[in-house]
């Protein structure tokens, strides 16, 4: 399927790359379970059922975790009627239309392809943005299916779910079965803790180059498909300062979903901290969104 978003070559190759490298880690990974716990069947059947649920049931465990709920035309006509026209705009299938019943003001798409997404946005979100506003960050959303982003970032966010449930695991085998190992046991343990914080650290690095990049790929896309720059630099601006003054407790509760979301639940983070954002900086994201405006000269501002 092709839409009429604008194809994004260096993002398709920052995918391939990613999902290459996570997929020569992966393959290590696995190996090196298989030799250190010495269960080829039982590795590779566990890690294979994951990796299979993860990508088939990714919308529904998003929804899940964020309170998500799909909702129908009369429910929801005006979002609805939004969405509609951005599809028919960018010659692209409808995805699911949810909201998440939170004040936090967020948005986020996902699914395996196209065919199977899902949209969501909070009643935080919509409650706060202007109709030209919104259109922008449902824009945002709408391109990160049609680019596949979604799909690429969810199963590239699959390594490091499953190192870190490794991790998660050892050290509760550890704790109460203390005092019952004996010294090959322990030795054997911290091996596996070892590949297993190695493999996440690196995919964790990975993953967050990579989304920060599609960040900044679906604003230029839903930029140009609304032919709108400034809105979507305007809710941009609203829902960064917006979610700055939600409760810290409820914002680190969505911080597990921060590579999913328009805008991070915590916030951009300077310096060196960036490295390990799932977000470039507003302010990449502002001074981008001013070069498509001057792009696209004074009628940027002024379509209906």
């Amino acid at each position: 399927m092709h839409s009429r978003f604008q194809p994004d070559r260096r993002l398709t190759a920052r995918m391939l790359v990613t999902l290459f490298l996570l997929g020569l880690l992966y393959v290590g990974f696995v190996a090196a379970l298989i030799v250190l716990l010495n269960s080829v069947i039982l590795v590779v059947v566990i890690a294979a059922g994951l990796l299979w649920a993860q990508y088939w049931f990714s919308d529904k465990i998003a929804l899940y975790a964020m309170h998500g709920r799909i909702v129908s035309r009369e429910e929801a006509p005006h979002l609805h009627g939004v969405i509609d026209r951005l599809c028919a705009a960018a010659d692209m299938p409808k995805p699911e239309v949810a909201i998440a019943r939170t004040d936090m003001p967020n948005a986020f798409a996902t699914g395996r392809n196209p065919n199977h997404s899902v949209v969501c946005v909070t009643t935080g979100l919509q409650r706060r943005l202007e109709p030209e506003e919104l259109e922008g960050v449902l824009a945002h959303e709408l391109s990160h299916v049609a680019h596949r982003d979604v799909a690429v970032i969810t199963v590239a966010s699959f390594l490091g779910v499953i190192a870190g449930l490794v991790v998660r695991f050892a050290f509760y085998s550890e704790l109460f079965g203390r005092g019952r190992r004996d010294q090959n046991t322990l030795a054997l343990l911290a091996m596996v803790v070892g590949v297993s914080i190695a493999v996440y650290a690196i995919s964790f690095v990975l993953i967050r180059a990579l989304s920060r990049y599609r960040e900044l790929a679906a604003d230029r896309a839903g930029a140009m498909l609304t032919g709108r720059p400034s809105a979507l630099a305007s809710a941009l601006t609203k829902l960064t300062g917006d979610i700055a003054r939600i409760p810290t407790r409820d914002l680190r509760t969505a911080k597990a979903f921060n590579a999913f979301y328009f805008t991070p639940a915590l916030g951009a983070v300077p310096g060196f901290r960036q490295l390990f954002s799932t977000h470039p900086s507003l302010e990449q994201r502002l001074d981008q969104l001013a070069k498509i405006s001057a792009q696209l000269g004074p009628a940027a501002g002024s379509r209906s």
